[in-house]
């Protein structure tokens, strides 16, 4: 399904029973809502889940960049309001965790809860040349070029391995994501600068990491829960950056016992 919504046509999809609690799914960058196809199965029985793409991905629109965290966000703010949808949970990983962030303090009150998947609340500035190169790849050679070095970060060797029909589906996300929506959203993630902020945020909140994620590592993990005041952290063994697709058995536990308390 589509709606119209800060300026651009996004695509979305709800699954679940009507007036169960809404639970949002977020997806990372070079995603799209597929890669939450475990946890749309999951949840769909006790939740109303709303999974969406966002600007520059999947089958949303994707403008000209750069974009802003800020920018994501009121795209996400004016989806629910399109939709109705006032208080719902809230689950992003990486990107998607970084649109929660900016959202919870944007928007204080409108979320239920936060979770924060293999995310970060900063980057460090040595930091900044990785992603100037990732840039620069997409512009001059195309998403294809960045999928080998992207898989190899958010799966470990073992799950590759082992798994070659689902990482391969992922690789065909990247390489289906828009060149201008990659860019732009990474303008975005590298910018961001919320360590600071997030005392603010008094939703209840669960911080979710593999104990193998190299982009978002535990310590980035640990930085977001300390500075939350009501915050839970899981560190899910033997996992890298995707751990709702490397450690789905894990992570939907984690965030179940979670939902389940609030």
């Amino acid at each position: 399904m589509y709606a119209h919504t800060n300026g651009i046509r996004t695509y979305y999809e709800v699954h679940g029973r009507e007036g169960a609690p809404w639970l949002v799914l977020a997806h990372s960058l070079a995603c799209s809502c597929r890669m939450w196809d475990p946890q749309i199965e999951a949840f769909r029985q006790r939740y109303r889940v709303l999974a969406y793409d966002a600007r520059g991905h999947g089958a949303s629109e994707a403008p000209p960049g750069p974009y802003t965290l800020e920018l994501l966000a009121d795209d996400l703010k004016a989806l629910l309001d399109a939709l109705g949808v006032e208080r719902p949970h809230y689950c992003g990983l990486s990107m998607g965790g970084m649109i929660g962030q900016t959202f919870a303090l944007r928007f204080p009150g409108r979320l239920r809860t936060l979770t924060l998947a293999d995310t970060t609340s900063r980057f460090p500035p040595e930091v900044r040349p990785v992603w100037a190169e990732r840039i620069r790849t997409a512009e001059t050679q195309g998403m294809e070029a960045l999928a080998p070095p992207t898989l190899e970060r958010w799966f470990t060797a073992a799950f590759r391995a082992e798994n070659p029909a689902l990482v391969d589906s992922i690789r065909r996300l990247i390489v289906a994501t828009p060149v201008a929506g990659y860019v732009g959203c990474a303008h975005a993630i590298v910018a961001i600068d919320l360590t600071a902020r997030l005392g603010a945020i008094a939703c209840p909140a669960l911080v979710i990491v593999g104990e193998d994620d190299p982009g978002t590592p535990v310590a980035m993990a640990r930085a977001i829960h300390a500075q939350l005041p009501d915050a839970r952290l899981v560190v899910i063994p033997r996992a890298a950056h995707l751990t709702n697709l490397e450690a789905p058995v894990a992570f939907n536990g984690a965030l179940e016992e979670f939902l389940a308390v609030h």
